[in-house]
């Protein structure tokens, strides 16, 4: 449990979005972890997302509903300046990669070994939250907002632990803009409420379903068993048949179909220049436009994104570009000594191995 103490909330938002601590489109601030540096052998990791990331641009809210969070009764759009975070992170020379829709996963030690982490933030109690809203809305309200962390907030699993990177007061972690304690809970392989997090792990062989590019061409896709240790402390996204809605069609409810990608594995190689109206275009007519947005990843530690809705645009569409590359299978299990269960998606990629589909939404597990 968390101690006691009082923490301060400086500000007034511009009516920011309450629901998501991670990746809100609301007015943002915080910087990210940056740790580019080998996680193993076989794979680079760009970013480690622990914080939501403040837009690319100066953001305003117009009093029109959300195209991003159904019954918000705002949206939050960028303008054509560029943010100043955006600047002092020296934007410029900063490296894009796709934004991909999914939820964010984390890779850590538990029990001795590596594990996968569901995101799950701490939220307030429905007085606290009440409290905390009437402050974000009032005209008339003070400069700042006062938590008691150890009586405003709900409880956590024993086993939870907060986001790296989030401000602490006396060692204990304070709640975001958003009013959230961003954190993590180890994904225990017979948890129901994780179950499409755990089918793609494999704590016995210590592997992970990982998507990525093929190491020897950039143009093709490749789905591959990848050890746990190779990803450790590195985030990813999980997307897959039951997380947010599908927007890449994967798998079905008969087979559902899940896949771990991590955070900056797809950079973007033909980005236009940092002008509102051309990354409006390029999102609108390039074929590697159709994304559901972009995330820098700049020198000095900090991530910045832009979302297709901060621009005016729909998200999901139609055909991604991710679903534009052929992707192939290499799941090379005959190393490991003992067989896995029947109906686990490594079993069921195993039967094809070594085959190629021209689309992801192709694949289909039958067991």
């Amino acid at each position: 449990m968390l101690g006691g103490g009082r923490t301060r909330w400086r500000g007034r938002a511009a009516r920011p979005a309450v629901g998501d601590a991670f990746l809100a489109a609301a007015p943002c601030g915080c910087a990210l972890c940056l740790e580019a540096r080998l996680a193993g052998p076989t794979m680079r990791r760009l970013g480690s997302v622990q914080r939501k990331m403040p837009c690319v641009f100066v953001t305003e809210v117009k009093e029109e509903p959300s195209g991003k969070r159904e019954q918000q009764p705002f949206k939050v759009l960028a303008t054509e300046t560029l943010s100043h975070k955006a600047l002092d992170a020296d934007i410029y020379s900063a490296i894009p990669t796709e934004k991909v829709d999914g939820t964010c996963c984390y890779i850590t030690t538990y029990k001795g070994q590596p594990y996968l982490w569901a995101r799950l933030d701490r939220k307030p109690n429905k007085v606290a939250e009440k409290r905390f809203k009437n402050f974000l809305h009032s005209k008339q309200n003070s400069k700042e907002f006062f938590w008691n962390v150890e009586e405003d907030f709900k409880p956590v699993p024993e086993c939870w632990i907060p986001a790296k990177e989030i401000e602490q007061l006396n060692g204990n972690p304070m709640p975001d803009e958003n009013g959230h304690i961003p954190g993590w809970v180890p994904v225990e392989k017979n948890n129901k409420q994780y179950c499409w997090h755990s089918s793609v792990v494999n704590y016995e062989f210590e592997i992970a379903l990982v998507l990525k590019h093929h190491p020897d061409d950039p143009g093709l896709l490749e789905i591959s068993a990848v050890p746990l240790s190779d990803l450790l402390e590195q985030t990813l996204e999980l997307i897959g048949t039951n997380i947010n809605g599908n927007p890449y069609g994967l798998g079905s409810k008969k087979h559902p179909l899940h896949l771990l990608i991590p955070h900056g594995a797809f950079q973007i190689k033909n980005l236009p220049t940092l002008k509102h109206n051309d990354l409006l275009s390029w999102f609108e007519g390039c074929r590697e436009g159709k994304i559901e947005g972009i995330v820098w990843h700049c020198n000095d530690g900090c991530l910045i994104k832009v979302h297709r809705h901060h621009l005016g645009l729909c998200w999901p569409i139609p055909d991604t570009y991710m679903n534009s590359k052929p992707v192939v299978i290499n799941m090379n299990l005959n190393k490991y000594d003992h067989a896995f269960d029947t109906k686990c998606l490594f079993n069921l990629f195993s039967k094809i191995d070594n085959q190629k589909f021209g689309r992801l939404k192709d694949i289909i597990l039958d067991v």
